[in-house]
């Protein structure tokens, strides 16, 4: 890590994370959950908090800069709605973002056999991230009138 770069903690997200991002979330992720839900950053962090099976925060130098988790989709089967939101920490720090990211997927895939979501098809951030992680990316389906790619990845493909 050279000087500069962030020291990062990953540690079990809280509630009182979620204002502390939602007030400096990255403008892609804001733009992309209001255009999925019409949620304001804290409806959207607060929301995907409470409905998540599994969540955690990453503090850059100690502070909050993304929450992360997954939720049930269908419990039965085995299917779960990963989802991340951040500042703008992640852009600058995205070299150590990778390196603490890259197992995430096969963290979530020995508790589910299908992780599943859709991403705003304008957040070529995300979109070059989820592909870097292995997820599979579908074409463009319009939500609310905004374009969003499913993406996928499967226990047989980590």
């Amino acid at each position: 890590m050279s000087p500069l770069a962030a020291e990062i903690a990953i540690v079990p997200a809280r509630p009182g994370h979620i204002r502390e991002i939602a007030g400096r979330m990255r403008r892609a992720d804001s733009e992309e959950v209001f255009a999925a839900s019409g949620h304001s950053p804290t409806s959207a962090l607060s929301f995907s908090y409470r409905h998540s099976s599994l969540a955690w925060s990453a503090l850059f130098n100690g502070r909050p800069e993304v929450m992360w988790g997954v939720g049930d989709i269908n419990i039965l089967t085995g299917i779960g709605a990963p989802w991340l939101l951040g500042t703008d920490a992640v852009e600058e720090n995205f070299r150590a973002f990778l390196r603490i990211s890259r197992d995430w997927p096969a963290q979530l895939l020995s508790r589910y056999r299908l992780l599943r979501n859709v991403v705003d098809a304008r957040n070529m951030v995300s979109l070059r991230w989820l592909e870097w992680l292995g997820f599979r990316l579908f074409e463009p389906v319009e939500i609310n009138g905004h374009q969003f790619r499913l993406f996928e990845m499967g226990v047989a493909d980590v």
